[in-house]
């Protein structure tokens, strides 16, 4: 949730506060309208907590939410970003090259 404003800043919609708000009410409301949400939110009981030796990493108990597959083949994918990859070395490189020409001009 959120854009990043820069590296340590997240700054968050309207529409997202909104969300965050509603869902600690309706935990907290204990009225049954809450529900945990795969990658956002999970209500979890101390004896959980126990059993993860009080570690409340968030990831331990929301968990991550479920993306849809783009039907891409794994070794397929993996060649193309391999590929991508180099050329971006390449390009890198030629920069390099560039900035150390210019500086000692």
């Amino acid at each position: 949730m959120g854009q990043l404003i820069d590296r340590r800043h997240r700054e968050l919609t309207d529409e997202e506060i909104k969300k965050i708000a509603e869902t600690y009410h309706n935990w907290r409301n204990k009225d049954g309208r809450y529900e945990d949400i795969k990658g956002f939110c999970k209500s979890v009981t101390i004896e959980e907590i126990r059993e993860h030796e009080y570690v409340l990493t968030p990831g331990r108990y929301v968990g991550i939410e479920e993306t849809e597959d783009d039907e891409v083949d794994f070794e397929e994918k993996m060649e193309n970003l391999t590929s991508e990859l180099a050329e971006l070395f390449a390009k890198s490189r030629h920069l390099e090259k560039e900035i150390r020409k210019n500086l000692r001009g």
